[in-house]
């Protein structure tokens, strides 16, 4: 049996800053006069958890509507950059050249990319023509955790298999004018954009990646996700999101780490994607954790906000940088289907 191995991670931000004080005035002048539940929904931006994140582009870029098309203009851009940044990262820290790697595996769900991101890398990182290509959109927030796991099993296929994911989401892009709804006042209060890269082997040294599964609750598609609209993606979050995390998380995680020989005493580390600070809570509850618990998860929010897929890695590179030798630790994330994925690591 081959046992991947997680080598690097690495992450990347755009360079303009906003500080959660600076959002809220923005949002006021955008919807105060529009929508009369502004005043009713404005305590979710100090309520979020978040103080700082990174956007794409400036500020003033969101004081009127844009179009589908020139938003997903600039997401090509400026994910291409950051995805190279990410990557050129992750594998210098793992000692290794552009061209040592055998399969790149790609994910995104905030823009629409065809060619995909991944083909659009090839040239400008210096990846070999004969690199597989494997690009995975619709995993939402999850795609952090549920990439590494395909990536992880991409690299058990074959002794000294490099494979590199490479995960981008620029999720402050998707904003809609128009939408004066509670989901995208939500959105807007959380969302932030980064890249991240993390470098796998099958066999040798490194992090070993115990494990890597999901799980799927049955009828429950309108939980989270987007709505295609006229001027982008429009943000599905149901309120039902941490009453399912309380109530059904414990079980699924004991069932996922029982198929692999684990219990949750087991873990000595959770790398849990955040969400938002009522999710947080929620998993903390589950997990039987204490208030605060899920302190680098915390912080990652607090600094970064909601980078959907990549913020797990983050969290991942966090905890990395502190140590994790002898450590058991369980990254987990939710998505829309409504999905949970999960991967082990042992230091």
């Amino acid at each position: 049996m081959i046992i991947p191995r997680l080598l690097s991670v690495a992450t990347a931000v755009p360079r303009h800053r906003l500080r959660q004080g600076e959002a809220l005035a923005h949002a006021r002048r955008i919807f105060e006069e529009r929508a009369p539940a502004f005043a009713r929904l404005a305590p979710v931006y100090g309520n979020a958890g978040v103080e700082t994140r990174y956007l794409s582009v400036p500020l003033d870029w969101f004081g009127k509507p844009r179009s589908w098309k020139e938003a997903n203009a600039i997401y090509l851009g400026t994910a291409e950059k950051l995805l190279a940044e990410a990557a050129g990262r992750a594998l210098e820290r793992a000692g290794l050249d552009p061209g040592d790697v055998d399969t790149l595996v790609t994910v995104s769900s905030t823009g629409i990319a065809t060619p995909s991101l991944d083909a659009r890398l090839l040239r400008r990182v210096g990846f070999r023509d004969d690199v597989k290509r494997v690009p995975l959109f619709g995993f939402g927030c999850a795609g952090g955790v549920l990439g590494l796991g395909r990536a992880a099993q991409l690299a058990a296929a074959r002794e000294g298999e490099t494979v590199l994911l490479v995960v981008v989401e620029l999720c402050s892009l998707t904003f809609r004018w128009r939408d004066t709804g509670k989901s995208n006042q939500v959105a807007t209060a959380l969302f932030g954009d980064g890249a991240a890269a993390a470098v796998l082997r099958g066999g040798g040294r490194g992090t070993c990646v115990k494990a890597w599964g999901e799980h799927t609750w049955p009828d429950s598609l309108d939980v989270m996700g987007w709505s295609v609209e006229e001027d982008g993606f429009g943000v599905i979050f149901s309120p039902q999101i941490p009453e399912i995390v309380r109530t059904g998380m414990r079980a699924e995680t004991d069932r996922f780490l029982a198929s692999h020989g684990l219990g949750l005493p087991d873990i000595t580390r959770f790398a849990c994607h955040p969400g938002g600070a009522k999710v947080a809570a929620a998993l903390e509850e589950a997990y039987g954790l204490p208030e605060g618990g899920l302190e680098t998860s915390r912080a990652v929010l607090r600094d970064y906000g909601n980078m959907s897929a990549a913020t797990v890695l983050f969290v991942l590179d966090r905890m990395l940088d502190a140590g994790v030798q002898g450590e058991t630790v369980l990254l987990q994330a939710l998505g829309p289907g409504f999905t949970t994925g999960f991967v082990v690591l042992e230091g």
